[in-house]
């Protein structure tokens, strides 16, 4: 038998993976030249992961910037669309998802399942949402004298988000997908230990409709990250419910660096040290869209 060939006995080599970072629609490794291990439950190896830096971080606010204007501008019904196309994919990926979920969170195989299923679910939930919130969050407000007086609500800006530690598909929907759909674009800070989710997540967007720039996704330590990215003076909001878990990080120190630029803060639940991670599988509301918009009021004469 020719020496090039391999019998039924030979080990596979795996391909060792090294995962990069999702910033403008590309793919690019981080700046700063680092990875880490990411690995499962037990210790076991699964991956490296882009360790982002300071400089990924601001090239992701300068990506989701760019694409803010045309992403707010986009019509509610595109945007829902476009969301849903991600939902197809999701769906598409779900074995990858279930295999990423199971061995970074210690699941068991039906459990996994079952929470890639509520994942791809609540991505179907909000992107149903793009098109209502109008209708819902504004309207026609009674004034005294000839006047229209109408309200309706508009996207803040760039919102930074630090993804659940814990929860690592579900959390990290439950989080992003409030902030795009409403027409905010989003820099987003995966779970440390648990990034793969968020990676595949990435390949999904990249392989969808929506367009670079409306998604960034950077993986590294939260510690180092989330500062730079709180501090930002072209981050309109941030989500801390990432902080709450984070190792060597306090979330206040981060509200208080986004103070310095009037940001909006969405804090994690519960207070100081005993912030903690919320129950993600809970039916949600729309507290996590209202978080990230602003309302525009606007008076109009009726004449006679």
């Amino acid at each position: 038998m020719p020496t090039n060939q391999r019998t039924a006995t030979d080990a596979r080599v795996d391909v060792r993976k090294t995962y990069k970072l999702y910033i403008g629609g590309k793919f690019p490794r981080s700046e700063s030249g680092r990875s880490y291990e990411v690995v499962d439950g037990r210790g076991r190896f699964l991956a490296n992961a882009s360790q982002g830096s300071r400089k990924d971080a601001r090239d992701a606010v300068v990506a989701a910037r760019a694409a803010f204007p045309k992403w707010a501008g986009a019509t509610a019904y595109n945007r829902g669309q476009v969301l849903y196309r991600v939902a197809e994919v999701m769906e598409g990926r779900r074995a990858q998802f279930v295999a990423e979920v199971r061995a970074g969170e210690g699941l068991t195989e039906r459990r996994a399942e079952a929470v890639v299923d509520a994942a791809i679910d609540r991505w179907v939930w909000y992107a149903g949402w793009t098109d209502k919130l109008a209708q819902v969050l504004g309207g026609l407000n009674p004034v005294a004298g000839p006047y229209f007086d109408i309200s309706a609500p508009e996207p803040t800006g760039v919102v930074g988000v630090l993804a659940p530690q814990r929860s690592s598909l579900l959390g990290l929907i439950s989080v992003v997908a409030p902030v795009i759909a409403s027409g905010n674009t989003a820099v987003v800070l995966a779970s440390e230990l648990r990034p793969l989710p968020a990676v595949t997540l990435s390949e999904a967007l990249a392989t969808s409709d929506v367009p670079g720039g409306v998604v960034n996704i950077i993986t590294g330590r939260t510690a180092e990250v989330a500062p730079w990215i709180a501090s930002h003076r072209d981050v309109n909001a941030i989500d801390l419910a990432g902080a709450a878990d984070a190792e060597g990080l306090a979330w206040g120190d981060l509200e208080l660096a986004a103070a310095e630029n009037l940001k909006r803060v969405l804090r994690p639940a519960g207070e100081g040290t005993d912030a903690v991670e919320p129950d993600w599988a809970r039916t949600p509301d729309l507290s996590r869209i209202t978080a990230f918009l602003e309302t525009k009021t606007v008076w109009h004469p009726k004449g006679r």
